[in-house]
């Protein structure tokens, strides 16, 4: 035991490295630190990995597709957050980090760092690629480790003098033997029981581009040994690690993770004793979905210095328990939503810092009418978010949306995967499926997580025929699974989980100095991210009177003004705010595609119609890499890019009754105009002649903004014709809703209420609901109750109502 005065001077010198972040002076906004933005000349700049060595932060930056290095770097973090750009970067599109433990070097992109921070870079002329992975080696892993690429190369490095032995060629490269993989866009690489474990979630295929329901993706594993790799399983996988982290793992426990998913859910793989098993789980955000891969970065499984792990994927952080195996599951729990594009995470002091990728110069696949002709940003950017452990459950409730089968043929008495069932408030389940006789639904539940499993229920389904049930309080368990009593075709069996939104409908104090509709004075104007190394955001500012001139924000958050006539013009020209493509009508919000789809949504203020019909203000903005951001009616949503699901997976995070004229992003933070004259706050950047004024942020301090409400339907006072569905009317992602239904035939009316559960346009009845003449109905749909999209049809032609309170 150590005297008692070396353990007081080690707890002090605990607490001042916990605190240094906090005291740097350094100017910080809801945690990120603006000087700390890191740049590149390229398309897209991600963080690729973020790992504490050597009393340092390491962080390296990647570009989309540089196999042969590109202008990104690599940083070195010191306690007080000074950033040192070092010397030996290279570049290229790295996101593989490992601790080597023997040889104490951080292996990181192309890097090798010794424990006194020397460090050495492997040029990609003798590593070609996009290293993606680390692996330790299977015999000899003492003075070797391995590499492995975006394209399937494969790399032996001695640890010592960083010589490169290529075991499998890169797939771009010409020559060499090609591991000839399904997929590609690989993510995750590990080694456990005597063979290396490789994960892609991407596809060549064209079709990979547009639908994100095309087979894509690979898990495969390789004994160090054989001419081939052998294939475990077809879909996108990323993430692959173990209890061993970024060390690798140990011989004393040798388990593995793979995290992925297909259009029906996320998956779970565990390879324990040589054997491979599945689960799956809830998505909460679909904007990661497109089958080319290319919008998830790198979802990750790491320690933070806590009881469990945290794995980020599909927008959730989850509790990930270190003793997850075959026989003890138990411990997976959601712990909120949120909407920053992550790469990789660590505990560094006292925080959890998240390299993100912010803003992207290549808008990629993410087009999308309702930009209008919306410029991209001038310059590729991206940040690091500081965030104190507990506040990881206080962004989004959490959100859980999923399949184990989706218009899938089913064998007789073949167990589905099992699915989540525990850590959400409310559970629902929907089940149809087209076979040619009824079939027997068998409901199990493992309570335990230890492979034991109880009967909850049996249901008889004709068929064509709907099941929907919720689960309430009482029946509880880890993971649930169905089986059929004779074979199923088309059979689709969708959960739909929510924790209650707890949020209050005002929104938080750091939104204050945002303009409310109310006529009073505000400081309006476009915003844009500014190209040629400026690293500077163009403000082109305006207020009640009129334009005030072009004014810049810097790193420091000084806000001046300077003389640039051409800029303001073109600023006008190509980030000007145009028409709304959604419309406001007595009953509800509308949006046409550009396929002729009708889309409704609710009126989240009543105060916001007017920047609909008449204020113009920025509808839809890319401010996260590859998804969107639409704030329209008084409600914020998180738009996935038309290959992840499009406005069909739309989802809302806040409703608020501020008049916001436009918004970006820029180093890393939320940047929006339509403030107050007289706004103050840590929140509010007040230009230095005092005429304008911007409010900066987290893109995740959204979920603070207010709860998601909203009143609004397909139907008010509207003539309906007889069995014609109405327009699509969104159902998902708010707390409690309530139904009222009139109309002024003579007789009693029958309306049904229709629901797609899946998100893919299949529609299911909820009710059948007999309105009587002057009568006004009120229907309450269950706590537990799930879906995307709600519609109506009626019995007769009539005029009617169909409207939604959600709160």
């Amino acid at each position: 035991m150590l005297p008692r005065t070396i353990c007081i001077f080690a707890t002090l010198l605990l607490i001042l490295a916990s605190s240094a972040i906090a005291e740097t002076g350094r100017r910080e906004v809801s945690g990120i630190y603006p000087h700390l933005a890191m740049f590149n000349d390229e398309r897209e700049c991600g963080t690729g990995a973020v790992v504490p060595w050597a009393d340092r932060l390491w962080v390296v930056t990647y570009a989309p597709h540089s196999p042969e290095g590109s202008s990104d770097k690599l940083y070195e973090i010191t306690p007080d957050l000074q950033q040192i750009v070092r010397a030996e970067s290279i570049g290229g599109t790295p996101a593989n980090r490992m601790i080597h433990r023997e040889s104490q070097q951080l292996f990181i992109g192309p890097y090798a760092i010794d424990a006194e921070r020397n460090v050495r870079a492997i040029p990609y002329s003798e590593m070609f690629g996009r290293p993606t992975g680390l692996a330790r080696h299977l015999s000899d892993p003492a003075s070797k480790i391995v590499f492995a690429t975006m394209e399937e190369g494969i790399y032996e490095v001695d640890v010592d003098t960083l010589a490169v032995q290529e075991l499998w060629a890169d797939e771009q490269q010409e020559c060499g033997r090609k591991a000839a993989l399904p997929g590609y866009h690989g993510k995750g690489f590990y080694s456990a029981q005597g063979r290396y474990v490789y994960a892609n979630n991407g596809d060549h295929a064209a079709a990979a581009r547009v639908d994100p329901n095309v087979p894509s993706g690979v898990l495969a594993t390789w004994d160090g040994q054989a001419e081939e790799w052998t294939v475990v399983r077809r879909n996108q996988f990323t993430e692959v690690t173990g209890p061993g982290g970024l060390e690798g793992n140990g011989a004393e426990d040798d388990r593995l993770w793979s995290i992925g998913w297909d259009n029906r859910s996320l998956i779970l793989a565990l390879l324990e004793n040589g054997q491979w098993h599945s689960f799956r789980l809830p998505k909460t955000s679909h904007c990661y979905d497109g089958a080319h891969g290319w919008n998830t970065e790198w979802p990750r499984i790491r320690d933070i210095g806590e009881e469990k792990l945290l794995m980020t994927m599909h927008g959730q952080f989850w509790q990930f328990p270190k003793t997850f195996s075959a026989g003890n599951t138990a411990g997976i729990v959601p712990r909120s939503s949120y909407l920053k594009v992550i790469g990789d995470f660590c505990r560094w002091q006292d925080r959890v810092v998240f390299g993100c990728d912010d803003t992207a110069r290549g808008e990629f696949l993410n087009k999308d009418p309702l930009k209008g002709g919306l410029a991209a940003p001038g310059q590729s950017q991206s940040n690091l978010w500081f965030v104190e452990p507990g506040k990881l459950d206080t962004f989004g409730p959490p959100l859980g949306r999923g399949a184990v089968w989706l218009n899938d043929d089913v064998p007789s008495y073949m167990a589905s995967d099992p699915f989540l069932f525990s850590g959400f408030d409310r559970r629902s389940m929907y089940f149809t499926h087209q076979s040619s006789e009824s079939l027997t639904l068998t409901i199990e539940v493992d309570t335990s997580g230890q492979g034991e499993w109880h009967e909850l229920r049996r249901e008889i389904v004709p068929p064509g025929e709907d099941f929907w049930v919720e689960f309430d309080s009482q029946q509880q368990g880890q993971w649930i699974r169905l089986s059929l009593d004779l074979d199923g075709h088309q059979v689709s069996a969708f959960f739909h989980y929510r924790d209650d939104d707890r949020r209050p409908e005002q929104a938080a104090e750091i939104f204050e100095g945002i303009a409310k509709p109310s006529g009073q004075a505000t400081s309006s104007g476009l915003l844009y991210a500014q190209g040629d190394d400026m690293r500077s955001l163009r403000f082109l500012a305006e207020d009640d009177a009129g334009p005030l001139g072009c004014y810049e924000l810097d790193g420091q958050l000084v806000l001046r003004q300077v003389e640039d006539e051409e800029g303001a013009a073109w600023m006008e020209q190509n980030v000007g705010i145009t028409s709304p493509q959604i419309e406001v009508d007595s009953a509800s919000l509308l949006y046409i595609d550009p396929d002729g789809n009708r889309w409704r949504l609710p009126k989240g203020n009543a105060m916001q119609d007017e920047a609909i019909t008449g204020v113009m203000a920025r509808v839809c903005r890319e401010v996260c890499t590859e998804r969107n951001l639409l704030n329209v009616g008084g409600t914020f949503y998180e738009l996935p890019a038309p290959n992840a699901g499009g406005f069909a997976k739309l989802r809302p995070i806040a409703t608020h009754d501020r008049q916001i004229h436009d918004y970006a992003s820029y180093r890393g933070l939320l940047v929006m105009s339509g403030i107050d004259h007289n706004a103050e706050g840590d929140h509010i950047v007040r230009s230095e002649d005092g005429k304008c004024a911007l409010w900066v942020g987290s893109v995740d301090d959204l979920w603070s903004l207010g709860k998601p409400r909203g009143q609004g339907g397909p139907w008010l006072d509207t003539q309906v014709e007889q069995g014609k569905a109405s327009d699509p009317y969104l159902a998902t992602g708010y707390d409690q809703t309530v139904l009222t239904l009139s109309h002024q035939h003579p007789r009693p009316v029958r309306i049904i209420v229709e629901a797609d559960f899946t998100g893919t346009g299949e529609w299911a009845t909820v009710a059948e609901l007999d309105v009587q003449p002057s009568e006004e109905l009120e229907y309450r749909f269950a706590d537990g109750f799930g879906a995307y999209w709600l519609r109506f049809k009626s019995s007769e032609n009539t005029v009617a109502t169909a409207q939604l309170d959600y709160r």
